[in-house]
């Protein structure tokens, strides 16, 4: 779960960290007042969407009046801002961000996320912030320093100097920037985040160290116990059909085929869609029922599936232990009766009660293709979209 730069820096100001002050507006109006009520000579007007590269794309703004921060607001809200993680449709700005201007000296770099390899959160900073940290990284690998977190006791005292040295600070900002590197590692942990990132993390020219910018995105697996990060949840930032899959207790990600895949397990999934595009196709979705899908879940799949305009065939590539054959099998019939399926549908059932399961798709009367072994099934579906 992603969450808007003002709500992550809500909750960087929380855990004590320094932020700029500001507030979000969602009008011209209010973009104005809010102008007025920071009562400083400048200040910025940034859209709030869940992406980056906005400065490129014209969404972060410097203002110097209440008029000139209601135009600017104007100008973005209720307009697609195009960037290039959103995509060429651009996602709608519903809110900006209107923040007071500081005279900044050096712009940095950091970030907080986990390094699959160690299995442990790190810390990774860079003295060249402002610029996207995969360009960095190609240009000057160097020029980015990494520190590995237990996640028992955070970053330590020792960690946090040295990486603030690392960083080229000077003895006046090593310590207020070994506090702030802890603070953010301190969010990571306690919002059982993926990543906490600052870009820039600037220091000043009155000798303060702030976090100008702020993403977070959580684990959607710890949402249970975050009361607080829950309540920032942005429906409308949110793909509809995602959303849908999510309350069903689906994992649905909408892909560009037109082969719609239902599937059990995460690693049976990605082995189906391998297969597809081994075989010619082109997968339209990842869709992971789970192990113990009910008829309804299986229901829901369905739909979730043919809201897709491109979606020509359905692949359904089922290994039975938890959930077994034959009562997924009942519940693709009823689905299938649901909501008229009319593109082609190739079944796969492997495991629990698997002859019991081919049974109940052989007498259901409809018009289901059995498959043999998932080789077979990819081939089949391809074929039929075809």
């Amino acid at each position: 779960m992603k969450l808007h730069e003002f709500q992550a820096k809500a909750l960087f100001a929380e855990a004590g960290l320094p932020v700029p002050r500001g507030r979000p507006a969602t009008s011209p109006e209010d973009a104005a007042k809010a102008f007025a009520e920071l009562g400083g000579p400048l200040a910025v007007v940034k859209a709030q969407i869940h992406a980056g590269g906005r400065g490129k794309a014209g969404g972060v703004k410097l203002v110097r009046s209440a008029d000139e921060a209601k135009a600017v607001a104007a100008s973005l809200l209720g307009k697609p801002l195009v960037t290039k993680q959103t995509g060429p449709g651009g996602t709608v700005v519903r809110r900006v961000l209107v923040e007071e201007g500081l005279p900044l000296d050096r712009e940095l770099y950091a970030a907080v996320l986990l390094d699959r390899k160690l299995e442990a959160p790190i810390l990774m900073a860079s003295a060249q912030g402002g610029m996207e940290i995969e360009e960095v990284a190609a240009k000057d690998p160097k020029a980015i320093v990494k520190e590995t977190i237990d996640a028992r006791v955070g970053l330590l005292p020792f960690q946090a100097r040295r990486m603030a040295f690392r960083l080229g600070l000077g003895k006046d900002l090593v310590n207020k920037a070994a506090a702030v590197l802890t603070g953010l590692v301190k969010v990571f942990l306690a919002r059982d985040a993926s990543l906490v990132e600052v870009n820039p993390l600037v220091t000043t020219k009155d000798g303060r160290v702030v976090c100008l910018d702020g993403k977070v995105t959580v684990d959607d697996n710890g949402l249970f116990r975050q009361a607080t990060v829950n309540g920032m949840r942005d429906l409308d930032e949110e793909d509809p059909t995602e959303r849908r899959a999510k309350d069903a207790g689906l994992s649905y990600i909408k892909l560009d085929g037109n082969i719609g895949c239902l599937v059990n397990g995460a690693g049976l999934a990605m082995a189906t869609m391998d297969l597809v595009k081994l075989h010619g196709g082109e997968p339209a979705n990842f869709l992971d029922v789970g192990g113990g899908a009910t008829t309804e879940q299986v229901t829901d799949a369905f739909r979730i599936i043919l809201e897709d305009p491109a979606v020509k065939g359905i692949l359904v590539n089922i290994f039975g232990g938890i959930l077994r054959c034959d009562v997924l099998a009942e519940g693709v019939v009823a689905a299938t009766k649901a909501v008229g399926l009319k593109v082609p549908l190739v079944v796969r059932l492997e495991g629990t009660n698997v002859e019991k399961g081919r049974e109940i798709l052989r007498s259901s009367g409809l018009a289901i293709v059995p498959a043999t072994d998932l080789t077979d099934a990819a081939q089949k579906i391809v074929e039929a979209v075809s």
